[in-house]
């Protein structure tokens, strides 16, 4: 219970703050403002949070955990019940916050298409191919952060630069979702044509986390460092001897 109250809390928060500086980006937050409030707060999160869930945040995340045997079935199930079920209240509490329509409208939706907050309008083939290597990058990071304990301190920084950075390249493009259930919970609460598009960026996601897991097998050569290391990490945290290190995570998009 407290994984997945760890679990539910960071993703309301991540999707409340992230998609409140998207909102007011017209406003002076701007793309790097907005980029910048997604990765510093999954950096908090996978600070403060990370003891106790390994602060996933991210349906994506938990997949790549999943594949890589550092959570069986029943916690990713429950893990994912929980980022979906934080995602809604996160954009409930924002939509009772700022309403819908401040800003551009998009209500830090995703999206692709001519008739977007952007003027890239990419295809639904082009939006899928981009989050598809988002990604990919995000994840294949966090797989090597957790692959040598020794990075655990510094995990925090890592993962929310690597966001960062995600979401430089990714909002003009898609707005970045790398997070399936970032992207349901706004979208469920905006409907219109934002419902009708997440699709994209709920199934995206999952294929870049699984391509990102094959990839980080490959180099490995073998058996992952992640697998061989499970019992010095266990010796470290016993809370975190299926979860990973302390502090790595996540989330997402």
């Amino acid at each position: 219970m407290k994984k997945c109250a760890a679990e539910l809390l960071g993703t309301l928060i991540l999707v409340f703050f992230g998609c409140a500086s998207a909102m007011t980006q017209g406003f002076g937050t701007g793309s790097l403002g907005v980029a910048a409030t997604f990765g510093l707060v999954l950096m908090g999160l996978v600070c403060s949070l990370g003891s106790f869930s390994g602060c996933h945040v991210n349906p994506a995340v938990s997949l790549a955990w999943f594949v890589h045997r550092r959570i069986d079935g029943a916690d990713f199930m429950a893990y994912v019940a929980a980022q979906i079920v934080g995602a809604v209240l996160g954009a409930l509490l924002l939509a009772a916050t700022l309403g819908t329509d401040l800003g551009n409208g998009s209500f830090g939706t995703n999206f692709y298409g001519p008739q977007t907050p952007t003027s890239v309008g990419l295809s639904a083939g082009q939006a899928f191919g981009v989050e598809v290597l988002l990604t990919f990058t995000f994840v294949l990071v966090l797989l090597g952060v957790q692959a040598r304990p020794e990075l655990a301190s510094t995990a925090g920084p890592v993962i929310g630069m690597t966001l960062l950075a995600v979401h430089l390249v990714g909002l003009p493009l898609t707005g970045t979702s790398v997070n399936p259930a970032r992207s349901l919970g706004p979208a469920l609460v905006r409907g219109g044509a934002a419902l009708g598009q997440v699709w994209v960026f709920l199934l995206a996601p999952m294929l870049g986390a699984i391509l990102a897991s094959l990839t980080w097998r490959l180099l490995a050569g073998g058996p992952t460092r992640t697998e061989v290391s499970a019992p010095s990490l266990e010796d470290s945290d016993p809370g975190m001897a299926r979860t990973g290190p302390p502090g790595v995570a996540s989330a997402a998009q």
